[in-house]
């Protein structure tokens, strides 16, 4: 156990932790997987929360209690499920990223769990219950997988467009019209646009180097670190949709969890498609957009 709110220069214990307690809690969701849980309504936008993600939740906060008292856990369901004296150190849960996918039996979700000290990822670890898979990045370390480090070669550019995915926070309404113009563009301009439901798995995909990139508008704040991170320590490069660099901060406005994520070979192509439909605020939408990237086309 650690007392001391200050992060030690050595990260192994946390990220131990975090993927002890994210298998833990994984094989608890496998083994009511499909249809063991029930579910109910979340919020007014269509969301969901099943027991399972309670169930998953307690156990990964009981585990992180156990091993580090002191620090504040910030969990999805729960909220400040255990606020001590963590001084800035913060562990985010997301017991079961995918919930809507687990209703309607659709196998994709996974367990996310990060540390963040100033309100940035220091750790982030992703688990998938089905396949028993488990990544973790700790700042400055790299990201490691099932095989080792993660550091996947650079991707070809495809004739047809970049793979991609996309997300965006569950505030955001159906008719905004900066999602709107976004998605329109990325569908054309990629090969295609994947939307998950489950932001956590496709910042897997991008750290694996499945996909090309990866963006999101006002992007929900418990899963951005921990994916976050783990894309980063794997060679991706994290910007905002204008081009700056973009921290994955937890903390402010969702305004500010907007993003680009792709390797550098690929980057200067999604940010100049994104600059077709984004315009940031106080600048006029220039007379062309750029169109580097070729429209979609089947392969």
């Amino acid at each position: 156990m650690s007392p001391n709110p200050h992060p030690p220069a050595d990260l192994t214990p946390e990220c131990r932790t975090a993927v002890a307690a994210a298998e833990a809690a994984g094989a608890l969701l496998r083994s009511r997987f499909p249809d063991g849980f029930a579910a109910r309504p979340k919020g007014e936008n269509g969301d969901v929360v099943t027991d399972l993600d309670l169930l998953a939740e307690r156990l990964v906060v009981d585990r992180i209690r156990e091993d580090f008292p002191y620090d504040r856990i910030l969990a999805e369901e729960t909220g400040d499920a255990a606020a001590g004296d963590g001084g800035s150190r913060t562990w985010l849960v997301d017991p079961l990223d995918g919930s809507n996918n687990v209703v309607i039996g659709l196998p994709v979700y996974v367990v996310g769990i990060a540390l963040c000290v100033d309100a940035l990822p220091v750790v982030g670890v992703v688990h998938e219950p089905l396949t028993g898979r488990t990544w973790s990045a700790v700042r400055g370390a790299g990201a490691r997988g099932p095989g080792g480090p993660l550091a996947p070669s650079p991707r070809p550019a495809a004739p047809s467009g970049p793979l991609l995915a996309w997300t965006q926070g569950h505030t955001v309404r159906r008719d905004d019209p900066t999602a709107r113009a976004l998605r329109h563009t990325l569908e054309l301009r990629s090969r295609r646009l994947l939307q998950l439901w489950a932001p956590l798995v496709a910042w897997a995909m991008l750290a694996r180097g499945d996909i090309d990139g990866f963006v999101g508008y006002r992007a929900e704040a418990i899963d951005l670190p921990a994916g976050a991170l783990l894309a980063r320590e794997a060679g991706v490069t994290l910007c905002h949709l204008d081009g700056r660099d973009f921290p994955a901060a937890f903390t402010g406005p969702d305004t500010n969890r907007s993003f680009v994520a792709a390797r550098p070979e690929t980057l200067p192509r999604l940010l100049d498609t994104v600059a077709e439909s984004y315009v940031p605020a106080g600048r006029r939408r220039p007379e062309r957009a750029p169109a580097h990237l070729p429209p979609y086309s089947a392969p």
